[in-house]
């Protein structure tokens, strides 16, 4: 393999949070996106509290356990970052918004289908509908964050869905106009919200933010641009509208916050939505959304090409998203190493890391492949990344 790590590359640290792949500062060179395959005793938990046969305090001890566990074995793989695996949630994205004063959550009526390599799953996703003024009463993912926080030895990273996600799905009509005839009220009101969440996340000390972006991925899409027009918006201007609406929500964070973005092409039981390569909103994602590193899907042709990340500016990192978590064959290191070596063309690889492309679990059930399968491609990522960067 020609690629060599460069001189310029930061050595790890063996201090506090000090690790073996190459920066002391997140994003890390070995990385992974949050969601975790849920163990089955967690899954059987949840159907018996949802039977009543449960209490939820019952319940919460057997999610402790279950995050004390995925903890450890990321750890013991020499991960530098470590999440709870979204094990408290049964969804990536609707636990958390659904917290916010006058977000309704219903089915849709519009049936989406997902991709497969085996053919097409049709599901009604979720929808979320703005009936007031928003507000969050209470926080939302702090303590969640706390009992990482006090189980980990490596840095604690905690995801949160964009806020973007309140528009995406339904434009104008998905926000009521009584209580926002002007949709930049609507657009301040969300990103004080999440401020607020942001705000007593860095209070109990977080440092590690990661927001699961999938509309710019959307964006994408030619599909789904032509969606976009039909609900009244631009598809040209609507990552402007975004990058102002996440820099609004992270810009009171610490200085030594570090916030990452993830973007994914749908991620549901080994299904995808979307198709098509970053181009039409790279320079926006990389130069007007101000964040520190990039997570980008990258571990098929749906997502294109490397050229988009001639845009990607100095001091960013770009985290490829190389191996794939929809299916549980492993990924050979050399050709993921081949990869990171074509990347670097467009972008230095002092500023490249690994990952996979997604989550394992975006939902409960999460993607086909095996907890082994999903350890075993953890574990590459790691090796990879030792291998390319350095200790």
């Amino acid at each position: 393999m020609p690629i060599e790590r460069s001189d310029s590359v930061e050595r790890s640290g063996q201090g506090e949070r000090g690790g073996a792949t190459g920066r002391e500062r997140p994003p890390f060179r070995a990385e992974h996106v949050g969601s975790l395959l849920r163990p089955s005793q967690l899954l059987a938990a949840r159907e018996r509290h949802r039977a009543g046969e449960l209490s939820a305090a019952e319940l919460a001890a057997v999610e402790d356990e279950a995050i004390r566990d995925i903890v450890r074995r990321q750890e013991e793989i020499g991960l530098q970052v470590v999440t709870d695996g979204e094990f408290r949630r049964a969804a990536w994205q609707v636990d958390f918004l659904k917290q916010f004063s006058n977000v309704a959550v219903s089915r849709a009526t519009v049936t989406v289908s997902f991709h497969t390599d085996q053919g097409d799953i049709d599901r009604l996703p979720s929808a979320l509908r703005v009936t007031g003024k928003l507000a969050r009463p209470r926080p939302i993912f702090v303590e969640a964050f706390r009992f990482l926080r006090s189980t980990a030895h490596a840095v604690p990273k905690i995801t949160i869905p964009s806020p973007s996600l309140l528009h995406f799905r339904g434009g104008r009509q998905a926000v009521d106009e009584s209580a926002y005839p002007d949709l930049e009220q609507f657009y301040g009101d969300l990103a004080r919200v999440y401020a607020e969440e942001i705000a007593d996340l860095a209070a109990a000390g977080c440092r590690y933010l990661q927001i699961d972006e999938v509309n710019f991925a959307y964006l994408c899409d030619p599909k789904l641009r032509e969606e976009v027009r039909r609900f009244g918006e631009d598809p040209g201007r609507l990552p402007l509208t975004y990058a102002r609406l996440i820099n609004q929500s992270i810009e009171g964070r610490p200085r030594d916050m570090t916030v990452g973005m993830h973007l994914c092409r749908g991620n549901f039981e080994s299904a995808w939505l979307a198709e098509g390569g970053y181009e039409p909103v790279a320079e926006v994602l990389f130069n007007a959304v101000n964040v520190e590193g990039y997570f980008l899907e990258y571990d098929t042709e749906r997502a294109g090409d490397f050229r988009p990340l001639r845009f990607v500016p100095k001091g960013k990192i770009v985290v490829l998203g190389l191996v794939t978590t929809k299916r549980g064959a492993l990924e050979s290191a050399d050709e993921l190493k081949r990869r990171i070596e074509e990347a670097s063309r467009y972008v230095p690889l002092e500023q490249l890391a690994l990952s996979p492309q997604c989550g394992f679990a975006s939902a409960g059930r999460g993607n086909r492949l095996t907890f082994d399968e999903q350890m075993a491609k953890l574990r590459l990522i790691v090796e990879v990344a030792r291998q390319v960067w350095g200790r």
